[in-house]
């Protein structure tokens, strides 16, 4: 039991950032929660920023000798007239050059014009793509709706929404980015709003959240669209590798993955239910906070059944087995999508802390040990791995085994299994009994070709004799026609005629 716990087991200090600042990591972060990766990033950004500044003097410093140099060869020439319009066409020329090479180097600050209008107009803007769905525009304009009201009762509710108007409008023109600028173009504004409303609400926390909640619901519903699994990513190819790489585990069960989880408590069946209905419902939410509610309740149903099953609390490590047992189960739809669109527009602070967090965090890793799941994980051999992902036989659990397992429910299990080795049988069984009824069928046609065959030779050796429709007798007469003659057979079946009777008298 120990070799398979430690397949599974994860410390929660690993769950943490590796810089050590008591945040969660995330692993699409390199292990970093989003400060210290945003920190890491500005660096490395910076670092880049002055290489291309150091490049772009180095081209300017080119351009200008280059120019210095044909300059004095034109002078060195003797000239006629002076070619002072013809010089100054040059410096411009000259002048124009160097600051394309450096505007280059300069990230465009530029923003599509806004029109004038109400700042609590309810009008969204128009799509770029005249293939919107009306669901996604009546979403949008709820979600609009909801914002305003939040917004009227606060004092600086009109300056907000203008604000995240003009960025999530902006947001539109900017869908050739990649996702990672997106995502930083996003955090950045969570970021500059949530320090502009902690000055404003003077370190009331709970007030800025709630306002940041409705930002991120507002704006995340009107760019779904556009931010969900972009097509500048390769998002749409993990998901289908995760899927057809669940689907190839289908055979690892609860007692492989230790899971201390009795399915045959109704209560304990119930929860798990539930758990794998909230993971896949994930899918069919817009907001992040959303999404990541859906895998909190995922969670406390699994903590629940845990408890249920083993009549005390559940520890962490009992958690991230059954967690991965879940998943297994649900096999999510868009399940890399889903969490690369939390990690890149989710509010910061919901990921680095608070149970959303933990949770959202576990399930990272819960993805990442099906990803890298061997055998040793699972307490098997590499061939006993390869034979049971390549479906050339399926696991054997016995009653003894069963008795030294996770689950007292492994008996049933073993029944269930040697129900399907039984049908596995009766299947192969079945194809060879069809396999020799193809073959009497195919022996039977050529069996009836070759009657045909010998049929159609005899009557062609020995063709038939034509006979007239009367025959003679042998004085030359001819004889009566029989019945079969006859022109009406029905006349054989009349009574005889009557014959007149003489009566003496």
């Amino acid at each position: 039991m120990m070799s398979q716990r430690r397949g599974i087991h994860l410390d929660q200090s690993e769950l943490l950032c590796k810089k050590g600042c008591g945040f969660y990591g995330n692993t699409a972060w390199q292990g970093l929660c989003s400060k210290c990766w945003r920190e890491e990033n500005q660096r490395e950004k910076q670092k880049q920023i002055q290489e291309d500044w150091a490049l772009a003097e180095k081209l300017q410093r080119e351009e200008e000798e280059a120019y210095a140099s044909r300059h004095q060869k034109a002078q060195s020439q003797p000239t006629i007239t002076p070619f002072s319009k013809f010089e100054e066409r040059k410096t411009k020329e000259k002048s124009s050059k160097v600051n394309t090479v450096t505007k280059f180097f300069i990230p465009s600050t530029k923003t599509p014009p806004k029109k004038d209008g109400a700042p609590f107009d309810t009008q969204s803007s128009p799509s770029p793509s005249s293939s919107t769905s009306r669901q996604s525009c009546v979403d949008s304009d709820h979600a609009t709706r909801e914002f305003i009201d939040f917004l009227k009762p606060l004092k600086s509710g009109r300056e907000i929404f203008k604000q995240c108007r003009a960025f999530t409008e902006s947001m539109v023109y900017k869908r050739d980015m990649g996702a990672d600028e997106l995502s930083e173009c996003v955090q950045d504004f969570y970021q500059n709003l949530s320090e502009r409303l902690q000055t404003q609400f003077k370190g009331s926390s709970d007030h800025v959240e709630s306002v940041m909640d409705e930002v991120e619901k507002y704006m995340m519903t009107r760019l779904y669209k556009e931010v969900f699994c972009p097509e500048t990513t390769d998002d749409e190819k993990k998901d289908l590798a995760i899927q057809k790489r669940i689907r190839a585990l289908h055979w690892v069960t609860i007692e492989m993955l230790c899971v201390p989880v009795d399915e045959e408590i109704p209560e304990v069946s119930d929860s798990v239910v539930k758990a794998i209905t909230d993971v896949i419902e994930m899918d069919s939410k817009r907001v992040p906070k959303d999404k990541l509610a859906c895998i909190t309740r995922c969670s406390k149903h699994i903590f629940n059944a845990i408890k249920v099953s083993k009549k005390e609390a559940a520890s962490a490590d009992d958690f991230l087995p059954t967690l991965i047992y879940i998943v297994l189960k649900a096999n999510p739809p868009r399940l890399q999508s889903n969490i690369q669109y939390i990690t890149r527009f989710c509010n910061p602070s919901r990921l680095m802390t608070g149970e959303d967090g933990y949770y959202f965090t576990n399930l990272c890793c819960a993805v990442a040990f099906i990803e890298k799941l061997d055998g040793q994980s699972l307490n098997l051999s590499s061939e006993e791995f390869e034979l049971y992902m390549s479906g050339q036989a399926s696991p054997h659990w016995t009653q003894a085994s069963g008795a030294s397992s996770c689950s007292p429910g492994s008996a049933a299990l073993s029944q269930v299994h040697e129900r399907l080795d039984m049908l596995t049988g009766l299947g192969e069984r079945q194809e060879r009994v069809m396999e020799k009824a193809r073959q009497l069928e195919s022996d039977l046609i050529d069996w009836t070709d070759e009657v045909e065959q010998k049929v159609q030779s005899v009557l062609e050796s020995f063709p038939p004799e034509t006979q007239n429709p009367t025959a003679t007798t042998a004085s030359g007469t001819s004889a009566a026609p029989s019945a079969i003659d006859s022109d009406n057979v029905e006349n054989e079946l009349l009574p005889p005629p009557l014959q007149p009777q003489v009566f003496a008298g």
